[in-house]
């Protein structure tokens, strides 16, 4: 016979320990820790980059308590451009019909200061994925594209995410002493 005070004991238990995955920095989706000296930051998309990448990366930064600025207050800008997608046949049927599709998304990337230093240098990022078409259920398939797109935007989300990822204060630093002595030294006049 269970004693009556089990499902207090259970209760307990399970709210000690959702305490402390609360408070040990857990972060969803597996992406690692933006160093808190990235902020604050701003996240400029261009226009041709869809809203729900860019509200993707904003999520992923706010997860991991990054504080988001506008352009004009931020210390730090990232800036996402150059928006690509494609969708290109991979396999054919017998009849000739597209039998697979790939999707694949591109975008650009850079990491600014305010006094634009470069601490991303511009860097391409994609994602792909293949999934099977079907021609006898179009409708079906238009829907699992779709799904296929918010993943790979949520997936290039998490790539820029893994690049922000190991700038700290020392590597900062170095970044900013290595531009600073490129700028003296094309500004010194040559003899």
């Amino acid at each position: 016979m269970a004693s009556a005070g089990a499902p207090l004991v259970r209760s307990l238990t399970v709210g000690a320990l959702l305490l402390l995955v609360a408070g040990c920095g857990f972060q969803l989706r597996g992406a690692p820790p933006v160093s808190s000296v990235l902020q604050p930051l701003a996240v400029d998309c261009s226009d041709n980059v869809p809203a729900q990448l860019c509200a993707a990366v904003r999520e992923q930064l706010e997860l991991g308590r990054i504080e988001l600025k506008p352009a004009g207050e931020a210390d730090f800008v990232l800036k996402i451009g150059n928006f690509r997608q494609e969708r290109r046949a991979s396999a054919i049927t017998l009849r000739a019909a597209a039998a697979e599709y790939t999707l694949r998304h591109t975008v650009d990337i850079e990491l600014l200061t305010a006094d634009n230093i470069p601490l991303i240098a511009p860097a391409d990022l994609n994602s792909s994925e293949t999934y099977r078409y079907d021609e006898s259920n179009v409708l079906a398939k238009q829907r699992e594209e779709e799904a296929l797109r918010e993943e790979l935007h949520n997936r290039l989300a998490q790539q820029i995410i893994f690049r922000l990822a190991p700038l700290d204060e020392d590597r900062i630093a170095r970044l900013r002493e290595e531009a600073e002595q490129a700028r003296s030294e094309d500004t010194e006049p040559s003899s």
